[in-house]
């Protein structure tokens, strides 16, 4: 468990390193994938996930939870932010962290690519955001993965669903099944 949890502080730590990094426009207003959210929505979105109750407690509020989530963020200058951002960096739930990883990983993935970025993503968080996005596409009820076939080109994650074939990396499929508009996967 001790590995796991040094894995996802890493994780955590990366996307805070990243979101500290950006000017204050691209803070504040730059592109991210997930629609209609900035950097900073994404930041707040991600701490509040470590109020897990409140999605526990009531998950077809999910959006609405986020809203709100990240409404309050905006009520916080950059400064409050990234300092909750490290607090939450620093201890992330032990029952949900591995939970979580996928979407710390995508959110990082969200934000670079929005900005027209890349790293090296490290295999253990490649593999989640693959798992993240199969995840969503059962929580969203999208027939996606019965219709479609994912078939990792990088040997992270293993092959899901029948149908059509899509092809892709594992962080690029994840993306995919998460309703990101990608163009680095294959359909057909």
């Amino acid at each position: 468990m001790t590995a796991r949890l040094d894995t996802i502080r890493t994780a955590r730590h990366g996307f805070v390193d990243t979101v500290e990094g950006l000017t204050e426009a691209e803070f504040d207003h730059g592109t991210t994938l997930c629609s209609a959210w900035a950097p900073r929505d994404v930041l707040a979105h991600l701490i509040g996930t470590a109020e897990i109750g409140r999605y526990l407690r009531a998950p077809w509020r999910l959006h609405t939870i986020n809203a709100e989530v990240v409404a309050a963020g905006r009520r916080r200058n950059r400064i409050e932010l990234i300092a909750a951002g490290r607090r939450w960096a620093e201890v992330p739930d032990q029952a949900l962290a591995g939970l979580l990883l996928g979407d710390v990983a995508m959110h990082h993935q969200d934000v670079l690519r929005g900005l027209g970025r890349a790293r090296d993503i490290p295999p253990a968080e490649e593999a989640a955001i693959l798992a993240e996005g199969a995840s969503l596409t059962v929580q969203k009820l999208q027939p996606t993965l019965l219709r479609y076939r994912v078939e990792p080109t990088n040997g992270i994650g293993r092959p899901r669903g029948r149908g059509t074939v899509v092809r892709g990396t594992a962080e690029a499929l994840g993306l995919w099944l998460g309703g990101r508009t990608v163009s680095d996967v294959q359909i057909g």
